[in-house]
């Protein structure tokens, strides 16, 4: 009998760890090639990943919660053949099976490359006369036939698989959902390049690399670190602050932040009381007691606020994400925002009015602002655009002939920007049914990474949260981001004398580096004249 051990695939857009949600399986259970054994949950989407083995699980390498990283065992199957008679009862150990890593991983593949041409000879079994591949289930990862040590049998009577079968069931799913989003990870072969990054901090992300086609390298790594130690060098050749107040340092591209600061000098020190270096310590003040006898609540005591601690989260899965990317987001993009306040009235009076007429078809109001802000970027390309850095350093403003519109949902797993692939082909109708599909699958953490990827432009109605207005953050690579608040009665001036209107304020936040206030201004004014104004926009666009 051999054992197969599975290990956690690269699931796709550069991710390398995953959490484990619940399984699908336990110890003992019979399974079968593409089931579903797992569900994860990356910093992108939860899916539910298949085995390329069938048999008997021997062993799960983790509980429900355990963060595992990609390329570490996840579940061995055991393929339930006992070995013959003699063998068994030779006692020899050396005769004892041992754990096969059937996945075939190497090194490329763990960071989400192919493997090389030579790799796959190489490891290929030179006796091997059939294909025992069963698809590239996952990104990174299969049944193949160069991956594996030994020889599966096949079944009897079963219809062999032809060459470059792709995979069907739940492994087709996932699959489809995995690949089809536009690979948008660094550029890093080497595992040891992202461990190396991963233990220091650093953010590949942010690094340009000086390997071929921009390959991030070893020597980028250690460059970024170099210039951390030389800026820390700097600061403390300096002094401290003349002012007595700690002073952040100049953030460095490509390093995270969040790092634990070192709590001051206890006071009564030897510093403190003047004494000499040798002098024998005063007892300590004894700490603010958590324990139920002293008063306290059992639980631990934050020393700097002396408060209770009543829960520790860790950064993670998809709150770690979004720290990251509102971080580089602040971090990178010089942005300015723009509002203004716009009479929406008529907009919800010809709702009214097409609600009335036919309810089963009418756009939602969401629906119609965004028919509204296509038309806008379609007559201001500037803000549907991205700017890429090449490895030299240069910057190349990027635009695009269509437009996958961002939608900024707030979810169980967090802040959520799924996006409708070329938006602008749509009618306010088809808007308004493709809109609420891809909300529900967002806030539900079932969206691909597919549909969380890609977006060129991020509308945010903050308004449902009973907001006014809102200096949005963009959404990182794109370059603006428009927010609607909530519609409010308001004192508006009509025709020169006063009424109460339905008022909401707009913002748009953009980069400054791809366009000026001028393009900016332009655009969200188009938007707010189409929404006071719907009959005639609609009429136009």
């Amino acid at each position: 009998m051999s054992i197969n051990v599975f290990n956690l695939p690269d699931l796709g857009e550069g991710l390398t760890e995953a959490d484990i949600l619940r399984w699908l399986v336990a110890e003992g259970d019979t399974v079968t090639m593409d089931q579903p054994i797992v569900e994860v949950e990356t910093a992108k989407s939860a899916v539910e990943v298949p085995t390329p083995f069938e048999g008997v699980v021997h062993t799960l390498h983790g509980a429900e919660g355990d963060t595992l990283l990609v390329g570490q065992p996840l579940i061995s199957v055991s393929d339930g053949i006992e070995a013959p008679e003699s063998a068994a009862g030779s006692g020899s150990d050396d005769d004892a099976p041992e754990p096969t890593h059937g996945a075939g991983y190497r090194e490329e593949e763990l960071a989400g490359t192919r493997p090389s041409a030579e790799l796959s000879v190489d490891e290929a079994d030179p006796e091997a006369g059939e294909d025992e591949s069963s698809g590239n289930v996952l990104i990174g990862y299969g049944t193949s036939a160069a991956g594996s040590s030994r020889r599966r049998r096949r079944k009897r009577g079963g219809p062999a698989a032809p060459d470059g079968a792709a995979p069907t069931g739940a492994a087709a799913h996932t699959h489809d959902a995995l690949t089809a989003a536009p690979r948008m990870a660094p550029t890093v072969v080497s595992p040891l390049v992202r461990k190396l990054a991963r233990e220091h901090g650093v953010d590949i992300t942010a690094l340009a690399g000086t390997g071929p086609g921009g390959l991030i390298m070893r020597r980028d790594v250690l460059a970024a670190l170099e210039q951390v130690e030389d800026q820390r060098s700097r600061a403390d050749a300096a002094g401290p602050a003349p002012t007595g107040l700690a002073t952040a340092g100049p953030a460095t591209p490509g390093l995270t932040t969040g790092a634990p600061v070192p709590p001051p000098p206890a006071p009564g020190g030897p510093a403190a009381q003047g004494g000499p270096a040798g002098a024998p310590k005063p007892p300590a003040a004894p700490a603010p007691s958590s324990s139920p006898e002293h008063g306290g609540t059992g639980q631990d005591v934050d020393p700097r606020t002396g408060l209770g601690v009543a829960a520790r989260e860790p950064v993670k899965g998809v709150r770690k994400t979004i720290a990251d990317a509102m971080t580089r987001s602040r971090g990178e993009i010089p942005e300015a925002t723009v509002w203004v306040d716009v009479d929406a009235t008529e907009l919800l009076r010809l709702r009214a009015e097409l609600k009335a007429a036919d309810p089963q078809t009418t756009p939602s109001l969401l629906a119609l602002i965004a028919r509204f802000t296509l038309a806008g970027l379609q007559r201001f390309p500037q803000l549907n655009a991205r700017i890429d850095t090449a490895p030299d350093g240069s910057r190349t403003i990027t635009r695009f002939q269509g437009i996958n519109l961002g939608l900024a949902v707030e979810s169980e797993r967090g802040l959520m920007v799924p996006n409708l692939r070329n938006a602008d082909r749509l009618s306010a109708v088809e808007l308004t049914g493709a809109m609420r599909e891809i909300i529900d699958v967002a806030r539900s953490g079932k969206a691909s990474p597919a549909q969380l990827s890609g977006s060129t432009f991020t509308l945010n109605n903050y308004g449902v949260f009973g907001t006014d207005g809102a200096t949005p953050i963009i959404n990182h690579p794109e370059v603006a981001i428009l927010g609607i608040g909530r519609i409010i009665d308001k004192p508006w001036v009509v025709n020169g004398e006063l009424a109460v209107r339905k008022v909401a304020t707009l913002s748009i936040a953009f980069d400054h580096r791809v366009c000026d206030g001028g393009a900016a201004g332009g655009f969200i004014r188009f938007v707010a004249d189409c929404i006071e104004n719907p009959s005639g926009a609609l009429a136009r666009i």
